[in-house]
Parts: structure tokens; C-alpha cells; sequence
């Protein structure tokens, strides 16, 4: 049976050294993003980083964004930017539901 947990992308499920190979990079980096403020990996009782499924998207991201030449600072506002994109979104298609007089948007 597989444990309710795992389904959960945002459970902290990998160390530092899994998190890194599943992403291709060193422990290091990965510290150096969290410090960056670029990643926040859970912890654990005892202070060990723990990463999600959700933060290993992210990586991936990060990589992608640093393979296309952006630094930390520009990787920053990009992703800062594409969370408020998406809460942008999820408000306005609240308002258009609401405008709809409640009926779910096509």
C-alpha cells in the first residue's frame, strides 16, 4: 500500500543528497538557493532539509532559468513574478465565476 503521504508534492520526502542527484546538481547549490531565498525546503525534527516533489519542480526550473543565462537575482524576480501571475489568475477567474452568476467558467 502506498503511503498517503507520497501523493502529498509538497511533503518533505528527500535529503539534501537525493534532492541534488533527482535535480543534477551538488548539495551545495542547493544550499546556496535556499540561502538565496530561490528554494525553502522543510525540516525536520532534528533541522535536516527535507524536499518535496514541489521543490525539485523548482530545481528544474532554476536550472532551466540558469541554463538560459539569468542569474540568482533575475531567477528571483522571475519566479517571484510567475507566483503572482498565477495568483492573478486564480482571482480572475473567481471574478469571472462571480460575474457568471456562480456557474463554473467554461
Amino acid at each position: 500500500m502506498v503511503s498517503p503521504g507520497w501523493a502529498d508534492g509538497d511533503r518533505g520526502l528527500f535529503s539534501i543528497s537525493v534532492a541534488a542527484e533527482l535535480a543534477g546538481l551538488h548539495p551545495q547549490t542547493l544550499r546556496i538557493y535556499e540561502r538565496e531565498g530561490l528554494i525553502d525546503p522543510a525540516r525536520s525534527g532534528g533541522g535536516t532539509r527535507r524536499y518535496s516533489r514541489h521543490d525539485i519542480d523548482r530545481l528544474a526550473e532554476i536550472c532551466a532559468l540558469t541554463a538560459d543565462g539569468l542569474n540568482l537575482a533575475g531567477i528571483r524576480r522571475v519566479l517571484r513574478m510567475q507566483a503572482e501571475t498565477r495568483q492573478l489568475q486564480a482571482e480572475l477567474a473567481r471574478l469571472r465565476e462571480l460575474l457568471d452568476g456562480g456557474a463554473p467558467a467554461a
